[in-house]
């Protein structure tokens, strides 16, 4: 098995604003590891919450603290939450390397590129907004090493979502975009709400393997 072709199918880079202390997560083969939020503004000046999980040794050479600027890169996972508390599907970004960036760096403000390369393993939502938008939801399953894979929500708009309607489960695609989150509301009863954040790749370019087509939105850095 060929771990760097695993590497290569799921690929971020993203910078932003640390916005909450390390805190612990898991531990595995007695190696540690901790989550934090970061912050990553969008180009219309709103900010995208996301989680990001880190190793102990990481944390060990680069020390952070809220308030840092920093440049990750890394890949975009998803964990089952079997602790029966928030969301079934836990999406973070996994540290591979990190280094502080300054707040004025304009080579490095607003970074947010993901890479995906994965296969559809639910057929693609499709639907129009009451403003006449096109949307297309996504699930798509990105294999790692271990004989494990990611299964990672995109949303494609406009054309795109358009050419996902006709995509088949098991089809292999390729995904451009950045990541995203969304806040909403899940009603537990005629009474109570509660608050939820989902996370999500938003799609600027989109194509299959088989059958290349690309609609592109904005730069990626890849």
């Amino acid at each position: 098995m060929n771990t760097e072709n695993y590497i290569e199918n799921n690929k971020v880079i993203i910078s932003g604003t640390v916005a909450g202390e390390p805190e612990f997560s898991h531990e595995v083969y007695e190696e540690t590891f901790y989550t934090f939020l970061l912050n990553t503004q969008r180009l219309s000046e709103a900010y995208d919450v996301i989680k990001i999980t880190i190793s102990e040794k990481f944390l060990a050479a680069n020390p952070i603290q809220i308030g840092d600027n920093v440049t990750i890169h890394g890949q975009f996972r998803s964990y089952n939450n079997f602790s029966g508390v928030g969301n079934r599907l836990i999406l973070t970004v996994f540290v591979k390397s990190i280094f502080r960036t300054e707040a004025d760096d304009e080579k490095e403000k607003n970074l947010n590129s993901i890479y995906l390369n994965g296969y559809i393993c639910k057929k693609p939502v499709y639907r129009t907004t009451p403003f006449g938008r096109e949307i297309a939801d996504i699930l798509l399953a990105v294999n790692r090493s271990y004989n494990k894979s990611d299964y990672i929500p995109c949303i494609a708009w406009g054309r795109n979502a358009k050419y996902a309607e006709s995509f088949e489960v098991g089809d292999n695609i390729i995904v451009k975009g950045r990541i995203q989150s969304r806040e909403y509301q899940k009603r537990l009863s005629e009474t109570q709400v509660e608050n939820k954040t989902a996370y999500e790749v938003s799609v600027s370019q989109l194509e299959t393997v088989a059958r290349p087509y690309c609609v592109t939105e904005k730069e990626i850095y890849f």
